[in-house]
C-alpha cells in the first residue's frame, strides 16, 4: 500500500530537483491527497520511484468540499517497496480527474501499485505525506485552539478543584496545564474526551468580550483561581476573555472558531499526560499537562497517528543503537554523545562535504579553545544574558574559566589581531566548533538536545554596502549543502526588530533590507515575524521538510550590532576613519549531532550510498574465498569506497539478510566461481541483484563514479 500527498502552505517554496519524466497514474482506494507548490512542468519523479509508473488513480472523492482539480505546479510524495522521492504533477492549469484540490489540506490517500495482471501488491511500503499546519490553515488553528478550551471546560466540569493555568495551540495540537489536588491518570482521558464530545454536540458558542482590568480581576477572584490572577498581572490592555457559552470563561486573546460545534469530535485526540513547572520554573509548583491534537476531519487524525507511527519507527535513539551509529553512555553523563566508528564515518563524510563547499565558497577556517577566561563571556554579555545556559565555571590559579556555549567571541578576538584595512573584507571565518550548554536531565533527549555538540559556525565580517551580496552567498551555500542531503523544501522566517535592541534606526533598516533582497535574489517565499529579531540583529530562519513531512528549524542568518560594539572591532575605510564592521553569525546544519539525527530519521537509516558508513558487503559462501575478499577490500579502499567482509560463517540466506537489516546499500555473494573468474556480482538493498558477474575491477569502478557523483549504483 502507498499513501500519495503534499501539502500547500501559506510562506513555503516547494522546489523539485530536475528528475526524469514518465508517464503516470494513480487509483486511489481511499481518500485525501494533497497538492503543494512546485514549479514543475508534467509529470516527473526520480529513479527510485518508477515502481509507481503503472500505479492506477480512481476519482471518487470522499468529500463534495473536495474540487475536481488539481492546480498548476503541483505535487506529490511517493514511496513504496524501497522507492521513494517527489513527483510533479501537471502545472500550468492543467487539469486531472485525481479528485483533489490544491487549497484542501486533505490527507491519507492510500493507493496500491498494479502488478502487470493488475493486482495490487499487499507487501507495498505505506506513504506518509504532509498534513495541514498551523501556518498553512488558520482554521485548523482555530479548532485547535479552541479545543483546548473545551478540554479545560470538560476538565474543570468532572474535577472542579482542578485550577487551569495556560493552554496554547502547538505544532500538531494543544495543551492545557492544571494544578490539581491529585494527579490525572490515563483512564481520565477517557471521561475528559467524553466530556468535551458532550461540550461539541451542544453547539455552544464563542463569545469574545473586552472588559477592564479591574472587571477581569473581580471576575476571577470570584471563582478563586489565582493562576488567572497572575497571568492577568503581565497583560497589557485590552484585557480579552473567551467564553464557552454561559458556562465557562478564561483569559485569551484568540482566535477562535465560531462554536463548539464547528469542531469534529471524531478528529480530537487526547495523547497524554506530564509534569510541568509553572512558568517552566522549577522552583515554582508542577503541574499536571494533557496533550490532546485537533484535526479538520478524522482523515487528518488517522493520517497525523500514522505519522507519528512512523516516526516512532524512525526515531534515531533506536537506529542508533539498532545501527551501532553512536550511545550516550550513562557513566559519562547525560547529553554527551560518543561516536562509534559507523556513525563517525558519517559525520566524517558529512564534515569533508561540508568544509569542501566552504572553501568553494571563499571561507578560511580557525580552531578555537573550548574554554575561556570568564573576563571574555562578560564582555561578549553572554554571562549576563545566557548564564542560565552555561556550566559553571571552573578556577585555575585563582582566575576563573568557563566552558564555551558559543563560538563567536573567539572570533572576535581573532578579528582584533591586527587592525583591518576596507580592502580586506569581506572576511569569512568557519569553524566547527564543539560547545557547550547546560541542559536539565529532563530535556535532553538523543542527539536533538545534548549538552555538548559541534556547530558548524561561520562569521563574516562586511562593510554595509557587502551585506546583500554576502547574504545572498550565505543563501546559496545553504542551499547547496542541504540539497545534497535530499532537502529541497523550506520554510523561511525573516524576523525583524524588537522592541528593544541595540544600532540605530539606519542600520536595522540597511540590514532587513539586505536580507529581504537576498531572499527576493533567490526567489524564495518567506514569512516575516514582525519584532522576531534577536536585540542585536535581524535574521533568517530555515526550516527543513523530512522525508515524512516533518518540519526541522535548521539554518540561521543572524545580522550582529552588539559584538562589534562589545569587542570594539574595527576597520579603516577610505578616508582612513575607523568604522565598525558588520558582523553576520551563520549555521547551515545548525549542530552536527542535531543534523545527523534529522538524516538518521529522515532517511530511517537507509543512507544513500555516497553517505552510507558501509558501501559494499562481500558475503563469502566458503572460507577458501575470504583472501579474495580481502584483495576485493583493498582495492575497494584505494578507490575510497568502504568495504566489509562477512566472517561470521552464516549461511547465506543469513549473511544477505543481515546486510538488508543493517542497510548496507550493496552486497555481493562471492563463491568460488567469482573468486577464480576474478568478478562480483552486486545486488542492491530493497533491490535484489543487479545484472550478472561483471570483472570485480569494473564494479568497484562503478561504485566509485556513483559515490562521487552522489547517485546510485547501476549495473550497465
Amino acid at each position: 500500500m502507498c499513501l500519495v500527498g503534499a501539502a500547500l502552505r501559506a510562506g513555503v517554496r516547494s522546489r523539485v530537483p530536475a528528475v526524469p519524466r514518465i508517464p503516470m497514474s494513480c487509483a486511489f482506494v481511499g481518500m485525501g491527497v494533497t497538492a503543494g507548490a512546485g514549479n514543475g512542468n508534467g509529470m516527473a519523479m526520480s529513479g527510485r520511484t518508477s515502481g509507481w509508473q503503472h500505479c492506477a488513480l480512481a476519482s471518487s472523492c470522499a468529500s463534495d468540499s473536495v474540487s475536481k482539480s488539481l492546480s498548476s505546479s503541483s505535487s506529490i510524495f511517493l514511496q513504496g517497496r524501497g522507492r521513494r522521492g517527489w513527483a510533479r504533477l501537471p502545472g500550468h492549469g492543467a487539469k486531472t480527474n485525481f479528485g483533489v484540490s490544491a487549497r484542501r489540506a486533505l490527507v491519507c490517500v492510500a493507493a496500491k501499485p498494479e502488478t502487470k495482471h493488475g493486482d495490487a501488491q499487499d507487501t507495498a511500503e505505506e506513504v506518509l505525506i504532509k498534513l495541514p499546519t498551523n501556518e498553512s490553515s488558520e482554521t485548523l488553528l482555530r479548532i485547535r485552539h479552541t479545543s483546548a478550551h473545551v478540554m479545560a471546560m470538560a476538565v474543570q466540569k468532572l474535577f472542579p478543584k482542578a485550577q487551569v493555568t495556560i493552554g496554547p495551540w502547538i505544532e500538531n495540537g494543544f495543551y492545557y496545564d492544571f494544578d490539581t489536588p491529585e494527579p490525572f491518570v490515563e483512564e481520565d482521558l477517557k471521561k475528559i474526551k467524553k466530556e468535551m464530545e458532550a461540550i461539541i454536540k451542544k453547539d455552544l458558542p464563542l463569545i469574545r468580550e473586552e472588559v477592564t482590568r479591574e472587571e477581569a480581576e473581580r471576575r476571577i477572584k470570584e471563582i478563586n483561581e489565582p493562576y488567572k490572577l497572575e497571568i492577568l498581572q503581565r497583560l497589557k490592555e485590552p484585557i480579552t476573555i473567551y467564553k464557552v457559552g454561559d458556562e465557562w470563561w478564561d483569559l485569551c486573546a484568540g482566535p477562535h472558531v465560531e462554536s463548539t460545534g464547528k469542531i469534529n469530535g471524531k478528529a480530537v485526540a487526547l495523547e497524554s499526560i506530564a509534569g510541568a513547572y509553572w512558568r517552566g520554573d522549577e522552583n515554582n509548583a508542577m503541574l499536571q499537562r494533557i496533550y490532546g491534537t485537533a484535526w479538520e476531519n478524522p482523515v487528518q487524525l488517522k493520517q497525523y497517528k500514522k505519522l507519528k507511527e512512523e516516526a516512532k519507527r524512525r526515531d534515531h535513539r533506536v537506529l542508533g543503537q539498532k545501527l551501532d551509529l553512536f550511545s550516550i553512555q550513562e557513566d559519562a553523563g547525560g547529553g554527551l554523545v560518543f561516536w562509534h566508528p559507523k556513525g563517525a564515518q558519517i559525520r566524517r563524510i558529512i564534515e569533508d562535504f561540508w568544509k569542501m563547499e566552504h572553501t568553494n565558497g571563499g571561507y578560511e577556517f580557525l580552531y578555537t579553545p573550548h574554554l575561556a577566561n570568564l573576563d571574555l563571556w562578560k564582555t561578549s554579555g553572554h554571562f549576563d544574558f545566557y548564564k542560565e545556559s552555561m556550566f559553571d565555571q571552573m578556577v585555575v590559579e585563582d582566575e576563573q574559566y568557563q566552558l564555551k556555549p558559543m563560538n563567536c567571541p573567539f572570533h572576535c578576538l581573532v578579528y582584533k589581531e591586527g587592525l583591518k584595512s576596507y580592502r580586506e573584507l569581506p572576511i569569512r571565518w568557519a569553524e566547527l566548533g564543539t560547545v557547550y550548554r547546560y541542559e536539565r536531565s529532563g530535556t535532553l533527549h538523543g542527539l536533538m538536545r545534548v549538552r555538548g555538540f559541534t556547530q558548524d559556525d561561520a562569521h563574516i565580517f562586511c562593510l554595509p554596502d557587502q551585506l546583500t551580496r554576502e547574504i545572498r552567498g550565505v543563501l546559496d551555500l545553504i542551499e547547496r549543502v542541504l540539497s545534497r542531503f535530499g532537502f529541497n523544501e523550506y520554510e523561511i522566517m525573516l524576523s525583524t526588530r524588537p522592541e528593544e535592541s541595540v544600532g540605530s534606526d539606519e542600520i536595522w533598516e540597511n540590514a532587513t533590507n539586505a536580507l529581504r533582497e537576498a531572499l527576493a535574489m533567490k526567489g524564495w517565499d518567506y514569512s516575516v515575524d514582525e519584532g522576531g529579531g534577536a536585540f542585536y540583529g535581524p535574521k533568517i530562519d530555515i526550516k527543513i521538510r523530512d522525508a515524512i513531512g516533518r518540519l526541522w528549524q535548521c539554518s540561521t542568518v543572524q545580522c550582529d550590532f552588539n559584538l562589534p560594539e562589545r569587542f570594539e572591532l574595527e576597520y579603516v575605510d577610505g578616508s582612513n576613519e575607523r568604522l565598525r564592521p558588520i558582523m553576520v553569525h551563520r549555521a547551515i546544519f545548525g549542530s552536527i549531532e542535531r543534523f545527523f539525527g534529522i538524516l538518521v530519521e529522515s532517511y530511517a537509516g537507509d543512507f544513500p550510498l555516497w553517505l552510507a558508513p558501509v558501501q559494499l558487503r562481500l558475503l563469502p559462501v566458503v572460507s577458501d574465498v575470504l583472501d579474495y575478499c580481502y584483495d576485493i577490500k583493498a582495492r575497494a579502499s584505494k578507490r575510497g569506497i568502504r568495504v566489509e567482509v562477512d566472517i561470521t560463517g552464516d549461511r547465506i540466506g543469513k549473511l544477505v539478510r543481515n546486510a538488508e537489516l543493517e542497510k548496507i546499500p550493496l552486497a555481493a555473494v562471492v563463491g568460488k566461481t567469482e573468486m577464480e573468474e576474478g568478478t562480483l556480482s552486486v545486488r542492491a538493498r530493497k533491490v535484489g541483484d543487479l545484472g550478472g558477474a561483471e570483472p570485480a575491477d569494473v564494479v568497484l569502478d562503478k561504485i566509485m563514479r556513483a559515490a562521487e557523483s552522489y547517485s546510485e549504483y547501476a549495473s550497465s
